[in-house]
């Protein structure tokens, strides 16, 4: 038995550090390739992150312009637009599925927002062309409906299961005497949701959103398909852009390996990277905050 034990934990122990060593891995490999554009081509950072002028040479000499600004601010606008489009259903959706009809949630809700999480981000993308577009471009008299919003609400549908399970998973875990000393004191049901379980579940509810907007940041398929990828700034939410993950999926194919536009592209891809690792930081923050309160 003692063997089996030790086998299984050598095993299992093996895995993680598998896990660990292919994470530190594919960090290194992308600082290596994104550093490129500042240590062989010699562009600088605030070129990179403030100058909207895009036109690197795909080759080898350089000369250049490397500034994806337009793609950083199309991302963050998109992203952001979603996550306020998004959250407030999600939130609402999670209350409902905790509080007001566990139930009802368990048999129906929670299995339907489990299958949004498993439809391929391809199949969101050509939905979103086929009739989210088109609904745009005609409700609103748009020349196109390719756009920012549609970028945001394909996104929006796409990271609400995420942010309703967990903040679902948030509000069931808020102790049951919670609740029991909120009606005991003669509060309502909703007084009892506001004042009582959304704060106590806070940290866990902006873990969600804080996953919600990560998943946001690196999707790329389903948003190339509708925002137009327009190298331009948006002047509202119905103008199209471009943005960091559409770049680099489409163009990275076509680049010359170790040219300056192969590289400026693994520097967006370094970029979105660090980005998702201050989302895990920021997710890390939050959960020791919270332990510290318990």
């Amino acid at each position: 038995m003692a063997k089996k034990e030790t086998f299984w934990r050598s095993v299992i122990t093996a895995c993680g550090m598998l896990i660990i060593i292919l994470t530190l891995a594919i960090g290194a490999f992308l600082i290596y390739k994104g550093v490129g554009t500042f240590t062989v081509f010699h562009h600088s950072v605030a070129e990179f992150l403030f100058s909207p002028d895009w036109n690197p040479a795909d080759d080898f000499t350089g000369g250049g312009h490397v500034g994806a600004a337009i793609f950083i601010f199309g991302s963050i606008s998109i992203c952001m637009l979603a996550l306020l489009i998004s959250a407030p259903f999600s939130i609402a959706a999670a209350i409902f599925m905790a509080e007001i009809s566990p139930r009802l949630s368990e048999k129906i809700f929670q299995p339907a927002v489990e299958i949004f999480i498993g439809i391929p981000s391809v199949v969101y993308g050509w939905v979103g062309v086929t009739v989210l577009v088109p609904f745009l471009e005609r409700v609103f008299h748009l020349p196109y409906g390719f756009s920012v919003l549609a970028g945001a609400l394909v996104l929006a549908v796409m990271i609400f299961p995420s942010i309703t399970s967990v903040s679902a998973d948030a509000l069931r875990s808020v102790p049951e005497e919670y609740k029991e000393a909120a009606y005991g004191l003669g509060s309502t049901r909703w007084q009892v949701i506001w004042r009582v379980l959304l704060p106590a579940a806070r940290p866990g509810v902006l873990t969600g959103i804080i996953l919600g907007l990560a998943r946001a940041f690196g999707e790329a398929l389903a948003v190339a398909m509708v925002i137009g990828k327009k190298l331009a700034f948006p002047e509202n939410i119905f103008s199209p852009t471009n943005n960091l993950t559409s770049a680099i999926a489409s163009d990275m194919g076509g680049a010359a390996e170790g040219g300056e536009y192969n590289l400026a592209l693994w520097t967006m891809a370094l970029l979105l990277l660090l980005i998702s690792y201050a989302f895990i930081l920021l997710v890390r923050k939050i959960s020791e905050k919270q332990v510290r309160k318990e």
